[in-house]
């Protein structure tokens, strides 16, 4: 009996382990006003992970930011990283967003897995409006997104990359999505993407499919690896790579600016020497 009891348990099924909890963000207090700070924690965060914090509007804790963050405060955000554990703990400066309350504070992580977490924060003074009422249809994309187009002369010299966004969506709700608004923007490294919104005309019915074409353009002498991201309401649509040459004509132009100016500067030296070993014979004793 003593053997059967210690073969069961040996052999017995260790219990299962409870998953590990999701990544949190807690604040000193939960009401500043501008000019003011927060503390802000978290756990449970990848261990060495770069984060960035932001006091984000229009946005509710169960649902995130559902307009994106273009309603964050980017130029006042802070990164931290985390610890060995996956937490971390930092200050945050408080400045009112450009959109009105409920606010939070959205902590992201930079790299790696798309991981984010919110808490809320009252933000004295700053308007209060309601979040605005979900739409009954629901975009969703078909296949693979591509970028169409390719580079010019012009942008070999330093002009604005440009390319077209086309893919395919579909229509998951139950109410057709009429001359949908969608928000573009390219991102590089651990830059934020510059959201612009664009409006594509057109009526995408329930159970529907439309393709869509939308303009994205990078800044001036832009090069390097780039991502390229589209949302639609509270949803990310898609995401595409965007590797974009360095623009050589721009290093060839100063190149021969300096050949040419130094070949310049030789000549006029080469012109003017035998005048002024001449006016110096001249000028010189006897």
């Amino acid at each position: 009996m003593v053997l059967t009891l210690l073969g069961y348990a040996v052999t017995a099924p260790a219990p299962a382990a409870a998953d590990p909890p999701g990544p949190t963000v807690t604040l000193s207090r939960t009401q500043a006003g501008t000019g003011g700070s927060v503390t802000v924690s978290g756990t449970g965060w990848r261990p060495r992970a770069p984060l960035m914090m932001l006091v984000c509007g229009q946005a509710a804790r169960a649902g995130g930011v559902p307009g994106g963050t273009g309603s964050c405060v980017h130029s006042r955000g802070r990164a931290v990283t985390t610890d060995g554990d996956g937490a971390f703990r930092r200050h945050l400066p408080v400045t009112e967003p450009p959109r009105p309350c409920p606010c939070v504070v959205r902590v992201a992580a930079v790299t790696g897995a798309k991981t984010s977490a919110t808490a809320p924060l009252a933000l004295a003074g700053h308007p209060v409006r309601a979040l605005p009422k979900p739409r009954g249809g629901r975009l969703a994309v078909l296949g693979e997104p591509r970028l169409e187009g390719a580079d010019g002369v012009l942008t070999w010299f330093g002009a604005a990359p440009s390319r077209r966004l086309v893919l395919t969506v579909g229509n998951r709700g139950s109410s057709p999505v009429v001359d949908p608004v969608f928000r573009i923007g390219a991102s590089h490294g651990v830059r934020a993407p510059r959201w612009e919104e664009q409006r594509w005309r057109g009526t995408v019915a329930p159970g529907g499919e439309a393709r869509i074409s939308l303009p994205v353009e990078l800044t001036a002498g832009a090069h390097g690896d780039h991502l390229v991201s589209l949302r639609h309401d509270t949803a990310l649509l898609a995401e595409h790579p965007w590797k974009v040459g360095r623009p050589w004509g721009v290093t060839l132009f100063w190149t021969l600016l300096c050949l040419v100016t130094t070949a310049t500067a030789l000549r006029v030296t080469s012109l003017l020497t035998p005048h002024i070993t001449r006016a110096h014979r001249t000028t010189g004793p006897g």
